[in-house]
């Protein structure tokens, strides 16, 4: 029997844990031949599905989730009109609410899995082809041959310590520069938004089954791990086992997800004596507003996550992420801009500024009407409009998330960006309103013109800023040629007779360059490699005039 499966992905960036996940619980079974076809969503459905016919499988299974299900539906319904015979189940995210509309609409489908399948998947496959056999199968929704449809419920692996691991499989991918480590199942938080947000029980490997996988992944040659774990700090101790386990691999470097709310101070200790770059943490905040937070069911008190996330953001040790959903319920746009600016103010390494999304299985999606949130029916699910934000505002907050994306997530942008922010209380509307009349807030732009944008904006509107401007757009490498460098000295450049070093180690072989601040009463100055093809300064200081 040949089970194929179609690995299709946003991009080539990322790689689906399911199938070695699925494989490595039955890959040593000798009935089974097991095949993959990898495509992206921006391939042509039609070569995809032709890869998919000339391989003739049994049975094809695929995961499903939001941003690669049109393209899926494409794929899949010209693989079975062409074999018809051909078996398809699906699994994944998108399939954790009611699955008979789905299933009746789209009849080239011939079952879906609800919820964890290492355990069923493997049960479906002794009784694939006698489809009375299908109602045993936890998890599994499927129409019968009359038509009639039936659920079974949700599937959960209980035994989650005792699953064979997704890299014992020969289908794990080794080639991204990154992989998934899955060390944890389930939430203890209930957030109504969230997939996870009902996934009781919380079930964890041990730390030295972590400890053994972690090692295996750093001899493969793999230095950045993604921790799967929904909160990583929800109990204290066993965080603290893990950043001593983390410590052992210097040379790694691990993303994990923190609730900022939760943090004892035996946690803040450890994290701030952790080595530099070792951790990266996306903070998970998603409004400053205590009244959002309640009706999204997010658990911990705001003041505590206040606190906590900017204690997080100061550690210099590490980069801190916060994300924002703009469409959450009692979420005002004006209270968005206010949190922009105050995760600005807290130094956040990065503001993530997202759209919600309701997805199948979550509690928001079934409340929704109640909720006065009006969403999109098909994937992504994107929120239309609630009772305190409309579509114009949604689209303002989407435009938004554009602009914090290309400047202040961008780092050579971001200080300078920052400062404007927390420093001039009008920038960011003035700012985006002049992207948009402008019409290339929707446009892609390079590092060099979204630094050219910033600087005529600012010699406009914030002249006071030029000089910081210029040292950003000097320090980032970039032209002594274009505008933003139009007051720097290049030529007969020689140093003063004091100065204050702020980086690097003055020598004569060094191209000098001066960058008056007459605003300031300073100089600024700033050496390059004449020798390499270094675009960046080696070399910086500070004069008086």
């Amino acid at each position: 029997m040949k089970i194929l499966w179609l690995d299709l992905n946003s991009s080539y960036a990322h790689a689906s844990l399911a199938l070695p996940a699925l494989h490595a619980q039955v890959m040593h079974d000798p009935s089974l031949e097991w095949g993959v076809v990898s495509a992206t969503i921006n391939e042509n459905p039609g070569m995809t599905a032709g890869e998919v016919v000339r391989q003739a499988p049994d049975i094809l299974a695929a995961t499903c989730w939001l941003f690669n299900h049109e393209v899926l539906m494409h794929v899949i319904s010209r693989v079975k009109a062409m074999l018809p015979r051909c078996v398809v189940a699906l699994g994944g995210p998108e399939f954790l609410g009611h699955n008979e509309d789905f299933l009746r609409t789209n009849r080239f489908v011939d079952c879906v899995f609800r919820g964890e399948g290492e355990e069923t998947f493997p049960q479906w496959l002794a009784c694939w082809q006698q489809p009375k056999e299908w109602t045993r199968i936890t998890g599994l929704c499927f129409l019968d041959a009359e038509g009639q449809y039936h659920d079974n419920g949700l599937s959960r692996v209980m035994a989650f310590d005792k699953l064979v691991n997704p890299e014992q499989s020969p289908f794990f991918n080794w080639s991204k520069p990154f992989v998934q480590l899955e060390t944890t199942r389930g939430c203890f938080n209930t957030c109504a938004f969230c997939v996870s947000g009902g996934e009781k029980p919380v079930r964890t490997l041990s730390v030295e089954a972590i400890r053994e996988r972690v090692r295996l992944i750093h001899e493969k040659g793999i230095r950045n791990i993604r921790v799967l774990d929904r909160t990583f700090n929800y109990q204290s101790h066993r965080a603290k086992a893990l950043f001593d386990l983390f410590r052992e691999f210097p040379d790694m470097r691990f993303h994990l997800e923190i609730h900022p709310a939760l943090l004892s101070e035996e946690l803040k200790k450890e994290l701030a004596s952790m080595p530099k770059g070792l951790l990266h943490l996306e903070a998970g905040i998603q409004s400053l507003h205590e009244e959002v937070l309640t009706v999204s069911r997010r658990a911990g008190k705001l003041a505590d996550a206040l606190e906590g996330l900017r204690y997080l953001c100061a550690l210099d040790n590490m980069e801190t992420h916060a994300d924002l959903i703009a469409g959450l319920p009692l979420y005002h746009l004006s209270q968005i801009f206010d949190d922009v600016r105050t995760l600005a103010e807290y130094r956040a390494g990065e503001i993530q500024l997202e759209s919600l999304k309701l997805l199948p299985g979550t509690e928001m999606r079934r409340r929704a009407e109640e909720l006065g949130i009006c969403y999109s029916p098909l994937p992504p699910y994107e929120v239309l409009q609630t009772r305190e934000i409309t579509p114009d505002e949604l689209q303002t907050a989407r435009q938004l998330s554009r602009l914090l994306d290309g400047f202040y997530n961008a780092p050579a942008w971001q200080e300078i960006t920052r400062r404007l922010i927390v420093e001039e209380p009008g920038f960011l509307t003035r700012f985006l309103d002049h992207l948009i009349q402008i019409g290339i807030i929707d446009q892609p732009m390079g590092l060099e013109r979204r630094g050219i944008l910033l600087y005529h904006f600012c010699k406009e509107h914030y002249p006071h800023f030029l000089t910081a401007m210029s040292r950003a757009w000097i320090e980032a490498g970039m032209s002594l040629k274009k505008e933003p460098a139009e007051r720097v000295r290049t030529k007969h450049v020689t140093p003063p007779e004091a100065w204050t070093v702020c980086t690097g180690t003055y020598r004569d072989n060094l191209r000098l360059c001066k960058l008056p601040a007459s605003e300031e009463g300073r100089c600024y100055w700033y050496g390059f490699e004449t020798e390499s093809q270094q675009l960046r300064p080696v070399f910086a200081a500070v004069s008086q005039e």
